[in-house]
C-alpha cells in the first residue's frame, strides 16, 4: 500500500505581503501626481504626456484608497479618492449626449492607421471588405501598400493616394463620388493631408483626413500642435459639413485636443460612446484613446466603435454618421 504525499504551499509572508503593498501605493502616488500634471500639459510637452492615461490614472487611484483603507489610513485613502473623481470626472462625459438618429440612412466612414512597416496587408483587406465603409481614411501608407491593397481599391472608384516611405503617407478611398479631392501640407511638418469634398445621400460634406507628429520631444510635440491650428484654420473655411479623421497622437484629456475644438467649431465624435482606446494594440494596460473622428455640428454620429486587430500597432475606428 503506497502512502499518498500531499504537498503543502507555504503562506506568502507578510514580508512579500508588504512588497507588493508599498509597489502598489508607489504606483498610485505616481498616478496622483500626473493626474494633477496633466492639467498642466498646455506649459511643456512632457505635463501634455500625463493627460493621456486618465483611465489608468482612475484604476489606479481606486486600487491605491481601497489598499489604504485597509491598512485604516482614511486620510490618506480619502485622498486618493478624491483624485480618483477627478479622473472620473473628465471621463464621464464621453458617455453623455449621444445624437439620436433620424429616419434615412447613414454613411459608414472607417480610419486606419496600418502601421508602415509591421502591419499585414492581407488582414487590412479583409477588414475593409467585412465592415464594408462607404469611405476609408488609411494612414501609414507607402507605394508597397498601394501595390497590395490594389484588390480593395479597385472596389472604390474614388480614391486621393499620396503614400510616402516614412510613416506619413495617407489615402482616402471612396464609393461615393469627389466634388473635389486634393492633398494639402497643412502646417510646418510637412505631412501631407487630404481634403475632399463628397457627395454622399443626405447631401455634401468636406472630409479632411490628417496625421500630425508624434510628441516624442518638444520638437514634434510643437509641429502637432502648430498643425492644430492650421487645421481650425482650414476647417473654418469650409463652406459645406466637415469630418474630420486621423490618428492625431492626442487624447481627447490634452488641453491641445480641447482647443483644438474650440478652435475649429468640430464636436468630439466620441461623445456619447465613451472611452474607446485604439493604441498600441499589443498593450491593454496602456491603450489610449488617440484615433478620432471629428464632426461639425450639422453632422450626427448613429455609431461609433472600434474594429478588429488587423496587425497593426492600431485598431480600426469605425463610424456612420447623418447629415441632419
Amino acid at each position: 500500500m503506497s502512502e499518498t504525499v500531499v504537498q503543502t504551499v507555504p503562506p506568502v509572508s507578510k514580508r512579500v505581503i508588504r512588497t507588493i503593498a508599498g509597489a502598489t501605493l508607489l504606483a498610485t502616488v505616481l498616478a496622483g501626481i500626473a493626474t494633477v500634471l496633466g492639467f498642466m500639459g498646455a506649459f511643456a510637452w512632457p505635463l501634455d504626456l500625463c493627460s493621456h492615461f486618465r483611465a489608468q490614472y482612475l484604476i489606479s487611484l481606486l486600487i491605491g484608497a481601497v489598499i489604504l483603507l485597509a491598512m485604516k489610513r482614511r486620510k490618506s485613502a480619502a485622498i486618493l479618492g478624491l483624485l480618483a473623481i477627478v479622473n472620473l470626472a473628465v471621463i464621464v462625459p464621453l458617455y453623455f449626449g449621444r445624437a439620436t438618429p433620424s429616419p434615412g440612412p447613414s454613411v459608414r466612414a472607417m480610419l486606419m492607421n496600418v502601421n508602415t512597416q509591421m502591419g499585414d496587408p492581407k488582414r487590412v483587406a479583409e477588414a475593409i471588405r467585412q465592415i464594408d465603409p462607404d469611405f476609408v481614411v488609411l494612414e501609414e501608407v507607402n507605394p508597397k501598400w498601394i501595390t497590395d491593397l490594389a484588390d480593395t481599391l479597385a472596389r472604390y472608384p474614388h480614391s486621393q493616394l499620396t503614400p510616402r516611405d516614412d510613416n506619413f503617407g495617407i489615402a482616402l478611398l471612396s464609393r461615393l463620388p469627389f466634388q473635389s479631392s486634393r492633398t494639402m501640407y497643412i502646417g510646418p511638418a510637412g505631412a501631407p493631408s487630404i481634403i475632399a469634398e463628397i457627395e454622399t445621400p443626405q447631401g455634401k460634406c468636406a472630409v479632411l483626413a490628417t496625421h500630425p507628429l508624434p510628441p516624442i520631444g518638444g520638437e514634434y510635440a510643437g509641429y502637432r500642435n502648430a498643425q492644430f491650428v492650421a487645421l481650425s484654420a482650414e476647417v473654418r473655411k469650409a463652406t459645406c459639413p466637415v469630418l474630420l479623421f486621423g490618428d492625431l497622437n492626442c487624447t481627447p484629456w490634452s488641453p491641445h485636443f480641447a482647443r483644438l475644438l474650440a478652435d475649429s467649431g468640430l464636436q468630439d465624435s466620441t461623445r456619447g460612446w465613451g472611452v474607446q482606446r485604439s493604441w498600441p494594440a499589443d498593450s491593454w494596460l496602456l491603450r489610449i484613446p488617440i484615433d478620432h473622428c471629428l464632426h461639425s455640428p450639422a453632422i450626427r454620429i448613429t455609431r461609433r466603435e472600434i474594429g478588429p486587430d488587423v496587425g497593426s500597432d492600431h485598431f480600426p475606428l469605425i463610424v456612420e454618421f447623418q447629415l441632419q
